[in-house]
């Protein structure tokens, strides 16, 4: 069965906006509200970065049915791991069967900043990810964890508040190696849309099927997940134009590591507006737009997160709403 989410992109909207629209999303049907996380956005002109745990618990207590999550928080530097192992089974408590943690190995934007250090190479990012999702789920099973890893200590932690069973984990993955780690030690695996289909098909899900069978784990019971970068519009001239507020998507992966400054992410974003485009699924037609959207369903994904570029986040949400959940369902 499918599961249909809206972003909720705290990098484009304030905290009462970003609210409105989420209570908003359960009204018109999507299934899930998932978060981003961030400390700086990816641009100034226009950038908001709300503060995502706080945010969180006004969205559980405003709705009673859409799962709530994190698209991605990064438990590795300017986060601790225990504490975000703490703020997690708070809200898993606070929210039964609602919530779960998407956890990733970060950008520089939004640790950097924080730390005022040097943004470290893609390998120990990984290992930092490994480390903090061993900690984190030791806090969510054991009373007085002392930890002595290579990159977090812990001296007697103990998590007073806590699930019985954990807090459902989620690892985002843009690779192999995080894939497969996702398929050993993870509820569900993230990742996004527009990056080329052979990305998906040959890598990232084979992948989080071999971790799960190296680790003695159903393969099917790994929820897949991913954020689907869509513009829908009866005005395909506005379709077009909004994906121009993400044109820093649009850029090589090298011209954005490193970079930590939203107003340097924004210039060099400008290069990439007119094919900011081609990370989206752009479309008028309703039909034609969830065949583009069906062959994830039919590669494994079954957790669908759209993303809406636009500034008019109603406007895209009521569309979709009316033209697209309900194809989708059928």
């Amino acid at each position: 069965m499918l599961t249909l989410g809206w972003k909720a992109s705290a990098e484009q909207f304030g905290p009462g906006d970003l609210l409105r629209y989420g209570v908003l999303a359960e009204e018109l049907g999507f299934d899930s509200v998932v978060v981003s996380d961030h400390f700086h956005p990816w641009r100034d002109t226009g950038g908001h970065a709300p503060f995502s745990w706080a945010w969180l618990g006004a969205l559980g207590a405003k709705t009673s049915r859409v799962r709530m999550g994190t698209s991605v928080v990064t438990p590795t530097f300017r986060y601790h791991p225990a504490i975000v192992a703490q703020a997690a089974a708070t809200l898993a408590l606070l929210f039964p069967d609602r919530f779960f943690l998407g956890v990733g190995s970060g950008e520089s934007m939004n640790e950097t900043p924080v730390l005022g250090s040097e943004w470290p190479e893609p390998a120990e990012r990984f290992r930092r990810l490994r480390e903090a999702v061993k900690l984190m789920k030791l806090l969510w099973s054991d009373d007085y964890v002392t930890f002595d890893g290579k990159y977090f200590r812990t001296r007697e932690a103990k998590i007073f508040d806590r699930p019985g069973g954990g807090v459902p984990l989620y690892i985002a993955a843009a690779g192999p190696q995080t894939a497969t780690f996702a398929g050993r030690e993870a509820e569900g695996f993230i990742c996004t849309s527009g990056k080329g289909d052979e990305l998906y098909r040959e890598t990232l899900l084979p992948a989080v099927e071999t971790g799960a069978r190296e680790a003695g784990r159903d393969p099917a019971k790994i929820e897949r997940t991913i954020e689907m970068k869509v513009s829908f519009d009866t005005d395909r001239e506005r379709a077009m134009t909004d994906t121009r507020e993400w044109a820093a998507l649009a850029l090589p992966a090298e011209d954005k590591a490193g970079v930590d400054d939203p107003r340097e992410m924004e210039r060099r974003a400008q290069a990439a507006a007119d094919r900011a485009h081609t990370r989206f699924i752009v479309s008028t037609d309703p039909d034609e737009h969830v065949a583009k959207i069906r062959r994830y369903v039919e590669w494994g994904f079954s957790h669908l997160i759209f993303h809406f570029p636009g500034n008019d986040q109603e406007r895209a949400m009521r569309l979709y709403a009316r033209e697209i959940l309900p194809r989708l369902r059928a």
